[in-house]
């Protein structure tokens, strides 16, 4: 029989000597995690201690993908082995990198490989090539003069290819990236939250700016220096209809209505950025994970004051719930529209999980 305290122990201090000696699990989440799972502790009158991972998966919990219970404990080579093989693609960004090339670099099949490194990373390799070529054709931009030079350095095979593949990501074009977002049209408007106003700035392509503040005024100068060279425009009455629903898409979210909040995005990014800001989208409503946490779960565990400072940059409230990660003490750390909303956001929406459980 498992000592049921010594057991609670091991998981509230995530005991990696433990591991293999016994498995939790979690009723509430229907799944089982080793004694060092990364994930935000449970509470204790929801977790249950097994001796084996047959007797947890009789009981109807499946494996968490977090900790990964079923292989051996210890470093993790496969994990190791991607890592490796973005280090890689970081070197040679500039280069074609096909999906076999990567593959056998792994030593793996395209498929297994691919499956593998979308899993870990959160990113397929394509995803990831493209955001660490992105990268380096910012850099170019802002130390060039001469577009054309930029984006051959970048390893684009013609100025044409770089207009197809960017202009989603650059939210603009590369010229007008590089003269700080110059002839790029937004438009704008403002609503009243339970949590105060917010303001929803959108390209044609999606929302680039979604944020709280105190005044109208206050939130458009945000908006102005955000994007200090671009087209502002309020955005007329009616609403477009696109507008309305993400509206009250945003108000259904903050009321517990509507816990996946999905909106286009139009906003620039690193490749760690979008990792993190894609980890960010997994974290399930109502819970919340430290910075070490997260950046254990974007692959890189030294990471955490990256992933704070990737939090920082977030121009995308709720969309992006950067307010889901909080210091390991349990403190909230730092959210960019006030202390007194992350712990609203945090409140409301664990009382509204709760209330849906």
């Amino acid at each position: 029989m498992l000592d049921q305290d010594n057991s609670w122990e091991a998981v509230q201090k995530r005991d990696k000597s433990r591991d293999g000696s016994f498995f939790y699990g979690v009723v509430t989440t229907g799944v089982y995690c080793r004694p060092s799972c990364p994930s935000r502790r449970p509470l204790r009158k929801n977790v249950r201690f097994y001796a084996s991972a047959g007797d947890a998966e009789r009981d109807g919990l499946r494996p968490c993908l977090r900790c990964r219970p079923l292989v051996a404990p210890g470093p993790d080579p496969t994990a190791e082995l991607i890592r490796e093989v973005c280090r890689y693609i970081e070197k040679r960004s500039d280069e074609p990198l096909k999906l076999e090339d990567l593959a056998t670099q792994a030593g793996m099949s395209p498929s297994h490989f691919q499956r593998t490194f979308k899993g870990i990373v959160g990113l397929s390799p394509k995803q990831y090539v493209d955001a660490a070529r992105l990268r380096k054709l910012k850099k170019g931009l802002k130390q060039s003069g001469d577009v054309t030079q930029a984006v051959y350095e970048a390893g684009y095979g013609s100025s044409s290819r770089v207009y197809e593949r960017t202009d989603t990501q650059l939210g603009m074009t590369p010229n007008q990236y590089r003269r700080g977002g110059r002839n790029v049209t937004i438009t704008y408007a403002t609503i009243e939250t339970p949590l105060g106003l917010i303001m929803i700035g959108a390209t044609d392509r999606g929302l680039c700016f979604l944020q709280f503040g105190d005044t109208r005024t206050g939130l458009l100068r945000m908006l102005e220096k955000e994007y200090p060279a671009a087209i502002l425009l309020a955005m007329s009455k009616p609403y477009h209809p696109d507008f309305q629903k993400w509206a009250q898409a945003l108000n259904d979210h903050l009321a517990g209505t509507h816990p996946h909040l999905d909106l286009p995005l139009d906003i620039r990014a690193t490749a760690f950025q979008i990792r993190v800001w894609n980890y960010l989208q997994s974290i399930p409503y109502g819970e919340v994970q430290s910075y070490a946490e997260v950046a254990a779960g974007v692959g890189n565990p030294n990471a955490a004051r990256a992933v704070a400072r990737a939090c920082a940059a977030n121009r995308v409230a709720l969309v992006i719930p950067c307010h889901r990660v909080i210091r390991g003490t349990g403190e909230l750390g730092g959210y960019r529209w006030g202390l007194a909303r992350k712990r609203a956001l945090i409140d409301q929406e664990r009382s509204h999980r709760l209330a849906i459980n």
